[in-house]
């Protein structure tokens, strides 16, 4: 693999849980890549998203990624969770096709902005396009782009952050858009990244105040298509880096 072909790696950690969505609780081994093309007002893994972290994001190759990958599981097949920043810019089809080929599972969550051929080879695909909060903008048409390139191979779901009543009507929508994807939602984490790893911070009673709000508004709205989960892994482990 050339160098500009390499995959910029912010950290390779597991197995653990899948803390949040579809796949919330499944055992598990994160591959996060660095760099996004967005910049959330709550970001939570600055650490692979922003650029002044780019000296601590190392390139490598499928083969190197896979070595690591079979070391954590003890080569036996898991799921592999791509995530990032936004997994979508980095060139993830050949370390996908290398998995599948010993029997493991890939799932990625991305915001949509970013569409790529190989996501029809994923298993899970988890599109989480951020809402008024975040600070960004939704290109619906970016998100169409991406549904087509997974049309016919994942599991795709939706999952919308939610910290407020802009948010929650912004989920709404975008549910209405595309009925046929399950829906769930997530209450938001306001705390900001810790400074070390033994830094657990997180404002527990700020994220169940908001879950026991949302789990009013579906109920009261009648939404029962809708899923509301927490972040699991947040509540286990605060905001500490690889868990």
């Amino acid at each position: 693999m050339s160098a500009d072909r390499r995959i910029r790696v912010s950290e390779i950690f597991g197995p653990t849980i899948q803390g949040e969505g579809v796949l919330i609780g499944l055992p598990t081994v994160f591959v996060r890549t660095g760099g996004c093309d967005y910049r959330c007002s709550w970001c939570d893994t600055l650490h692979a998203v922003d650029s002044e972290y780019r000296d601590q994001w190392t390139p490598m190759t499928v083969e190197e990624i896979w070595a690591e990958v079979l070391s954590l599981s003890g080569g036996r097949p898991l799921t592999v969770s791509l995530s990032g920043g936004n997994p979508a810019i980095q060139p993830l089809g050949p370390l996908i096709e290398r998995g599948h080929a010993e029997g493991y599972r890939f799932a990625l969550e991305t915001q949509g902005s970013v569409a790529k051929d190989w996501f029809a080879d994923l298993d899970t695909l988890v599109l989480s396009p951020k809402p008024p909060s975040s600070g960004m903008e939704t290109d619906w048409a970016l998100f169409e782009d991406c549904l087509a390139s997974a049309a016919g191979g994942p599991d795709v779901a939706l999952k919308i952050v939610v910290f407020d009543e802009r948010d929650y009507r912004y989920a709404r929508e975008a549910s209405a858009r595309y009925p046929d994807l399950p829906v769930y939602l997530q209450p938001g984490n306001h705390t900001p990244p810790p400074a070390d790893d033994d830094d657990a911070r997180i404002d527990i009673d700020g994220i169940m105040e908001r879950m026991l709000w949302l789990v009013g508004k579906v109920t009261e709205d009648r939404w029962f298509e809708a899923r509301v989960l927490p972040q699991l892994h947040v509540l286990l482990w605060g905001n500490r880096r690889g868990v």
